[in-house]
């Protein structure tokens, strides 16, 4: 009889099935040791910032948000303001590689998780941006040190973006007054009968003939609004709130566009003076009261030699006739290209700072 004895497995066969083992275990061991939980990078304290500022063609600024949800064509900077060109995008998938984050204050104001909750690069620069006055700005108490710089029209901005300026004409010209026909009037949305400024018209009023636009009132299409203004004498520019250098659409993109002089109520005068020429608008603060105020703007009406005084800076200066969002985040792009890179901060307390 046949003796069939157990087969032996070679020895090759053997080492090869040892070695398997021990990569299996080492690839088991890296992933082990890998492996994060939700949310434990972000809580890790970041490295220092680094020392070196990007090249200004590299720099890349992602929009977080769109104001008020309102798309509007990106325009290159070169184009804007003469400069090296910034990569400016609105797509969120930038955000790992964004050297800076522009949040619009509106659009993310309802809570915190309106923000990222992805880890932050430490050299990343997170932007506050608002054009709103302290009145109509909410929720900024979990803002406090969230945020590197700020971005509004207050000229103490890390980066000053005014809703509008004046800028020198290359050489002087002859200054041409547009027919006027009417004495006074005012376009205004929001009407608060309790706020300061229609008191001050409802008191105006009496004495003067005012023309009232808007709020179920004279209609004006957005379309011929300069044209028909620019039929006054004079434009009531009156904010809806007093801060400093809140200085608005009301007088830039209205009562200077449509070549009328703005009757002013807002900051004080010497705020208003840090963009304008002194004879450039009125003061409502400049008249004890509303009917000596009324007594002035007849007479110059009645005297052409006097009313044609508040033209004369037109001869060396115009105003600025647009300021798209893509200026002011141009603004943020040539700030971020020359800020020395060292200057790396943070807000403490944005609600105490403004109001």
């Amino acid at each position: 009889m046949y003796s069939f004895g157990q087969r032996k497995t070679p020895a090759s066969w053997l080492i090869f099935i040892i070695l398997l083992l021990q990569v299996l275990s080492t690839l088991l061991f890296s992933y082990v040791c890998d492996f994060r939980m939700p949310g434990t990078a972000s809580s890790m304290p970041p490295p220092p910032p680094p020392t070196r500022k990007p090249e200004a063609s590299n720099l890349t600024l992602l929009l977080w948000s769109w104001p008020f949800r309102a798309r509007f064509p990106i325009r290159r900077c070169s184009e804007l303001l003469g400069i090296p060109d910034c990569h400016i995008t609105a797509n969120r998938m930038w955000y790992p590689k964004a050297d800076a984050v522009i949040f619009h204050h509106y659009d993310v104001s309802r809570s915190p998780r309106y923000l990222p909750r992805l880890p932050r690069l430490p050299s990343q620069r997170w932007i506050w941006f608002n054009l709103e006055p302290p009145t109509y700005t909410r929720n900024l108490h979990f803002m406090d040190n969230m945020f590197n710089l700020t971005m509004s029209y207050r000229r103490d901005s890390d980066i000053f973006t005014p809703y509008g300026w004046l800028d020198v004409l290359p050489a002087p010209r002859t200054v041409t007054i547009p027919p006027k026909s009417k004495l006074v009037a005012w376009a205004v949305s929001n009407w608060n009968p309790a706020s300061h400024r229609v008191k001050y018209y409802q008191e105006l009023k009496k004495y003067i003939q005012v023309d009232i636009y808007g709020y179920q009132n004279l209609p004006l299409p957005r379309k011929k609004h300069l044209t028909v203004l620019s039929q006054y004498k004079f434009y009531l520019a009156f904010e809806n709130s007093v801060h400093e250098d809140y200085i608005s659409e009301k007088l830039w993109k209205t009562a200077l566009l449509a070549e009328t002089v703005p009757v002013v109520c807002g900051p004080p005068r010497k705020n208003y003076e840090r963009f304008l020429p002194p004879d450039a608008f009125i003061h409502i603060n400049d008249f004890p009261t509303a009917q000596e105020l009324a007594l002035f703007l007849q007479e110059l009406d009645w005297n052409s030699e006097r009313y044609e005084r508040y033209f004369q800076w037109r001869s060396q200066l115009t105003p600025v006739e647009h300021t798209p969002w893509s200026l002011h985040l141009c603004q943020a792009c040539r700030a971020l290209q020359i800020m020395n890179p060292a200057r790396y901060q943070t807000v403490p307390a944005l609600s105490k700072w403004f109001r």
